[in-house]
């Protein structure tokens, strides 16, 4: 029976010397299982006398069967985002903290991977944000987000001003640090700090959370995934911007909107044979624990 995954890109996390051995280790024991590798292209910098072809995320989407990234959840946020038109499904490597979405430990490397070349593996399918922002100027922004959308202020002292509108129909007008808008994996990220619940990984849809609203009534809302949000930006003087992800930043002005909705991509995730989230979970949160 033909093996699913020949061609593998290894996406490594810039700048971390942890990642650059581990992913040595990867990408020999890969060879040495008849597989062809690639290296994201900014990730072979960080290698001295690398010998294997390089790409880019977008184009390494293009020509592999199966990415890896090595890394933290951060990591593989970038890959999702960069790579999900071409629906190349992702595992992920944990060299990182947290590591929600990256369930594979350096220790059990070769023998996960190993199962998942042979085809022993679980396929998750996730969702993700579609964030436009049309400037008062007539110009727009955009981006897309495997986390979370977040509209919040650009300076400390001081409040902005939303309207928000879910299918055309008013929710509410907020004075407040910001509004997150997330997606269930976004859900265990900055939405969870803020007092979101937890939503299953694989729901269709998304959560809001306002970020310290100026009144005590105001609390996150879970709304179905086809849903369209706008979020108006009302006359302030404090600046305010949108973040996707916490990597992408884009500014905003009064009158800006800001349309988010649910991408029509997916991300495809690989995870070992038995993945269970609530065990994650449980780790991750430490619930449970006796102090």
């Amino acid at each position: 029976m033909p093996r699913e995954f020949n061609k593998i890109g290894l996406i490594g996390k810039y700048g971390v010397p942890e990642a650059g051995e581990t992913l040595l280790q990867l990408s020999q024991f890969l060879l040495e299982q008849g597989c062809e590798v690639i290296l994201e292209d900014n990730t072979a910098t960080t290698l001295s006398n690398n010998t294997l072809p390089t790409a880019c995320q977008e184009e390494m989407g293009k020509q592999c069967d199966l990415a890896i990234t090595i890394g933290g959840d951060g990591s593989l946020l970038n890959a999702a985002r960069n790579m999900v038109d071409s629906n190349v499904p992702i595992v992920g490597v944990n060299l990182g903290r947290l590591g929600f979405l990256v369930d594979i430990s350096p220790n059990e490397m070769k023998e996960r991977i190993g199962e998942i070349l042979n085809g022993d593996y679980e396929e998750e399918h996730r969702i993700l944000l579609d964030a436009s922002i049309h400037h008062q100027d007539g110009t727009k922004s955009h981006s897309d987000a495997f986390n979370d959308v977040v509209v919040h202020k650009w300076e400390v002292a001081r409040m902005i001003e939303t309207e928000t509108y879910i299918n055309g129909k008013f929710l509410n007008a907020m004075r407040s640090d910001g509004l997150i808008v997330s997606t269930p994996t976004g859900s265990t990220a900055y939405a969870l700090s803020g007092g979101g619940p937890i939503l299953e990984s694989d729901m269709d849809a998304m959560v809001l959370v306002p970020i310290c609203p100026h009144t005590m009534s105001y609390r996150p809302i879970v709304i179905d995934g086809d849903s369209k949000i706008e979020i108006v930006v009302k006359k302030s003087t404090a600046k305010a911007q949108v973040s996707c992800d916490g990597q992408i930043n884009l500014g905003l002005v009064s009158g800006d909107k800001v349309l988010i909705q649910k991408k029509d991509k997916v991300v495809r995730l690989i995870h070992p044979r038995k993945h269970d989230a609530y065990e994650i979970l449980r780790a991750k949160l430490h619930w449970g624990e006796h102090f």
